[in-house]
């Protein structure tokens, strides 16, 4: 499965077999990952979990995804960089064609530079 692009969205399925204080759901969640650094075969994808629950955002680490029609989203919602995973391609429920702006995914990348200490 993939390649995938950056910005891209993905609905992740996390339900079964999440433990503790893991998404327990079907969660929408935008590809961070260069595609010239995996290979196609590589079985994980480096996503950012969206939500529009206000309760999991950091406002200096998360980005705000206003709706539009590239990005599919019905109302505002937030890109939550600290919460950077390695999602396994076997979780991925559905490839979407919607995506968020280049910028955004820039944007996104600092948060997640910075949550590390880089």
């Amino acid at each position: 499965m993939g390649p995938f692009n950056p910005g891209q969205i993905l609905l992740i399925d996390w339900r079964g077999d999440a433990l503790p204080k893991e998404p327990n759901k079907l969660r929408p969640c935008v590809v961070i990952e260069s595609p010239d650094l995996f290979d196609e075969l590589y079985p994980n994808v480096l996503v950012v979990p969206l939500t529009d629950d206000r309760t999991y955002v950091i406002p200096a680490l998360s980005v705000e995804i206003a709706p539009s029609p590239e990005n599919g989203c019905a109302k505002t919602c937030y890109a939550v960089s600290h919460a950077v995973t390695a999602a396994s391609k076997h979780r991925i429920g559905t490839v979407t064609a919607s995506q968020i702006a280049p910028e955004q995914v820039e944007q996104i990348r600092l948060q997640v530079a910075e949550s590390i200490g880089l």
